[in-house]
């Protein structure tokens, strides 16, 4: 029976759903052949037809209420109302488009600054990495309590990989990859600058990395000594090899030296730092290279937690003391080997800065909502005559309070459609000003699956949020007589009846003044940033890369001889002040590592290094502070000499992995002897330098750091084994000062760059300008957004003010007219009604301060020079965001003044 019942009316309900119409014609009929076989049974009693048919429909309790029993047993009555309210919801937001259209606009600016938002984090955080169980996925790296805060050091030697990739207990896969830097592909028709990493065997199963052509390295090629092989990427492929149906067996000449393809990888396959072209890493096991260049991967084992891991880690690194005695002292026994989620290790710098930026859009939107809430309030007492009909007509309280939350959810709807075009915009605008270093965003965002449902979502959640209070609100204004004639519906409609109004304009002004904190702490941070010294010039500077991998300038005495003949080429150019070529730019990657002091025992002191040529110094317009600076005789044949900073002079090392403090022998520095990366072992232990002068500090570290020690080597002086490693490891870069626009000259220097190195190609051409600039584009991102929403902040809260202040003056005209006739002056009035828009404000205002020092210390990380509860910001926001209410609350006060007291007496 009950099989039967369903296969009854699981039908009838989709058809009363979609077939309607057909379904109450059939109720009809039916109901209508029930009520002519009662009137025959009647008749056949004795009763006229007339008293038949009365007798009939008393029995049925007549026909309406039967067709209302029939209707609730199909079960669909509820989905019925939803369909009729929101018909009757369209119509009614129809009939009032100016009021729809205010509405739409301020949700559609909320909900597409929350979508562009999500679009980021969803990209960034949310998204699993595209790796093969990547939960399981960590980074080994090295851990130093004397490091910046405890910091850990997420790269490694190859020294200390050798030890790693021993550690099979814990691990699956152990992989090791240095960053992406250029190789030169030459021998064809155009040469030019790939980007490529070195890779271990294990990193293609580590990482997932299928090859969709040929195949991948082997453990067997993947040793020193072992032959010459190249995969390439997808679009390397279709960009080299396009009129080729396979690429794998030809020859590519890179860095002078011939690879073969021996595979394409699949197109998918998202690796960190975009390369072209991935070759074998052919790491020595006997290597005693300290250099940190790489970066170590892992899979945990299955059953192995991350703990367990770290406690085998840690007797790993007791290992590699025991195996390089001389390469650690006692200072740094605390150190050791850990591991961290490869996730936090991608995304952890960017995190809170962008959930910041998402607190900052929940809060436009609470904006965009209380205006909108505030809007239904006073559209609702226009709609209290309608309201009280309906329920005179027997609606319920929750059939309108449903009514009213369905218009609310349509006119969210609405908000979040235009809200995506304004999202893809949004999109648009933050891949234009992205920083630079945002990791897991490729060339762009879409507005993808994910995206779309949090769109979604967030427009009925929105729809509710605003449209609760205004619902309920009129449903329990409901009572007898309420909104008919003669009920007073214009009396007592001031600011002081309408105290929930005055509560969200307050509360959306307090939300408005945290934002413009938050933005004016951020752009204090982004002018402290562009007005610190950065300790040298970068006006007029054009920077160029050129890779020296697999060249001939491997040999020290080329090198130094081939920068020389560049440096003499472009100083002879019109318009060139002078050339100076590094292994490191400031404010980019610098070298770093322990320095010894001649004459002391065996304890180390951390310094950065920085390779220079001749002219470094006059390039960057570094000042000389003590001593001599480098000249031409400072060659290969010369004795070793160095430069220290101020801060390395002074014995500062805040932040460096090794001892805080240069204890010198000597007062003068200039009388020490210091020798860089002391115990790695030839081929990388550097010569014993003299001291022989003092340049100022270079914020090298970041604009936003101090200054730490740095130590500069004549790039003419360095050992064969040090040319060749950084020559491998690092591009060359050139630095050149002109007196004209940098890159008007960069078609010259880039000719003469060719001559002097064999037809190299060069590459990264940026100002030094750019170089700040990219230094300082995370700051600038999130003080532009943050001002952005700010923005919007104060002019939905202006609005909210105008809005409630201009809805008082238009409901309190008959108060204000007899006022004007007892004799009140146009400023009276105006100062009454300023006064009590102002009250609101400032109310708002002070909660928003109090709000501002809860919530700004979250921003501590984000802030360089200003204190995050600095007075001078709170002063200025609160002025601009009390002045902006000043001026909303004005127009309508100026307009009470000029209310006609004839008219207003007949105002109803």
């Amino acid at each position: 029976m009950r099989m039967k019942h369903w296969f009854y009316t699981v039908p009838l309900r989709f058809r009363s759903l979609f077939r309607s119409q057909q379904v109450e014609n059939e109720l009809d009929e039916e109901l209508q052949y029930h009520l002519e076989k009662k009137v025959e049974e009647y008749i056949g009693q004795g009763l006229t037809p007339e008293q038949s048919r009365q007798a009939a429909l008393r029995a049925m309790d007549g026909l309406t209420q039967r067709k209302e029993e029939c209707r609730d047993m199909r079960g669909v009555n509820g989905i019925e109302n939803v369909l009729q309210d929101t018909r009757y919801g369209l119509r009614m937001l129809a009939k009032s488009p100016g009021f729809t259209a205010v509405a739409v606009l301020t949700l559609a600016l909320g909900i597409g600054a929350n979508t562009a938002i999500f679009s980021v984090i969803n990209t960034v955080l949310l998204e699993p990495l595209q790796y093969p169980d990547p939960d399981r996925i960590v980074q080994l790296m090295l851990f130093s309590p004397a490091w910046a805060a405890g910091k850990n050091a997420n790269t490694a030697s190859v020294t200390e990989f050798n030890v790693l990739r021993e550690q099979r207990q814990s691990f699956d896969e152990i992989a090791a990859y240095d960053t992406a830097r250029g190789v030169n592909l030459t021998g064809v028709e155009s040469p030019e600058q790939l980007r490529a990493i070195h890779v271990t065997a294990s990193y293609f199963p580590l990482f997932g990395a299928h090859v969709v052509m040929g195949r991948a390295f082997t453990a067997d090629e993947d040793r020193p000594g072992g032959p010459h092989l190249a995969l390439i990427t997808d679009g390397l492929w279709h960009r080299r090899f396009a009129g080729d149906r396979s690429p794998v067996g030809k020859a590519l000449l890179l860095g002078g030296a011939a690879y073969t393809v021996i595979g394409v990888l699949d197109p998918t396959f998202a690796a960190e730092d975009a390369p072209e072209i991935l070759l074998p890493l052919q790491a020595d096991p006997e290597s005693t290279n300290g250099g940190h260049t790489l970066r170590v991967a892992a899979r945990l084992r299955p059953g192995i937690t991350l703990a367990q891991a770290k406690v085998q880690l840690k007797l790993a690194y007791d290992q590699f003391l025991h195996k390089f005695p001389n390469r650690v002292d006692t200072a740094t026994r605390s150190e050791s080997f850990t591991a961290e989620p490869l996730w936090d290790t991608t995304v952890g710098e960017v995190r809170r800065p962008l959930l910041v930026l998402a607190g900052a859009v929940g809060f436009v939107l609470l904006i965009a909502c209380t205006n909108v809430a505030n809007l239904l309030l006073a559209r609702a007492t226009g709609r209290r005559r309608e309201m009280t009909i309906r329920a005179a007509l027997g609606a319920s309280r929750g059939r309108i309070v449903s009514q009213l939350l369905i218009e609310s959810v349509l006119l969210s709807l609405a908000g979040g459609a235009v809200g995506l075009l304004f999202g893809d915009i949004g999109v648009r605008a933050l891949m234009a000003i992205r920083p630079g270093g945002m990791p897991r965003i490729g060339s762009a965002i879409t507005l993808d699956a994910p995206v779309l449902a949090f769109t979604l979502l967030l427009s009925i959640s929105t729809g509710i949020l605003f449209g609760i209070l205004p619902a309920f609100g009129s449903a329990s204004q409901l009572g007898a007589g309420a909104g008919l004639p003669g009920s007073g519906t214009r009396a007592g409609t001031g600011i002081g009846q309408s105290r929930t109004r005055s509560l969200l304009v307050i509360a959306e002004v307090a939300l408005a003044l945290i934002l413009l904190t938050g933005a004016g702490l951020l752009i204090r941070t982004f002018w402290a940033l562009r007005t610190v010294d950065p300790g040298f010039d970068a006006h007029n500077i054009l920077t160029l890369e050129m890779s020296l991998a697999g060249t001939d300038f491997e040999a020290a005495p080329v090198l130094a001889e081939m920068i020389r003949d560049a440096e003499r080429r472009i100083e002879s150019l019109p318009g060139v002040v002078a050339a100076a070529a590094t292994y490191s730019l400031p404010l980019e990657f610098q070298l770093g590592g322990p320095v010894a002091i001649e004459g002391l025992p065996n304890d180390r002191y951390g310094a950065n290094m920085a390779l220079v040529s001749r002219h470094y110094f006059d390039v960057f317009r570094i000042p000389l502070r003590q001593g001599r600076s480098f000249t031409d005789r400072d060659d290969e044949h010369a004795p070793a000499v160095t430069l220290i900073n101020q801060a390395m002079a002074e014995g500062r090392s805040e932040g460096m992995r090794w001892s805080s403090t240069f204890p010198w022998r000597n007062a003068n520095p200039l009388e020490e002897r210091v020798t860089m990366a002391k115990g790695n072992g030839p081929p990388f232990e550097d010569r014993t330098r003299q001291i022989v002068g003092v340049v100022g500090e270079v914020r090298d570290a970041g604009l936003n750091r101090k200054p730490i020690p740095m130590l500069y080597m004549p790039i003419a002086q360095l050992t064969d084994g040090n040319a060749k490693m950084s020559s491998r490891g690092l591009p060359l870069r050139w630095a050149i000062r002109t007196r004209a626009e940098p890159l008007s000259l960069r078609a010259d220097i880039e000719r003469e760059l060719r001559a002097a190195s064999g037809g190299l190609p060069v590459a990264h051409i940026r100002s030094m300008e750019q170089v700040v600039g990219e230094a300082t584009s995370r700051d600038r991102f999130n003080m532009i957004l943050l001002s952005v929403f700010a923005g919007i902040a104060l002019l939905l809260g202006a609005i909210g003010v105008y809005g409630l202040m201009a809805y008082a003056v238009q409901h309190r005209t008959q108060e204000i007219g007899i006022r004007i006739a007892l004799g009140a002056r146009p400023r009276d009035v105006r100062l009454m009604v300023v006064l009590e828009g102002m009250r609101l404000a400032l109310s708002g205002v002070v909660l928003g301060v109090a709000g501002a020092l809860e919530l700004t210390p979250l921003m501590g990380s984000l802030l360089f020079g200003v204190h995050a509860s600095d007075p001078v910001v709170l002063a200025s926001t609160a002025f601009v965001l009390s002045t902006a209410a000043f001026l909303a609350t004005y127009i309508p006060a100026h307009r009470a003044t000029r209310v006609d007291p004839v008219l207003a007496l007949r105002w109803e």
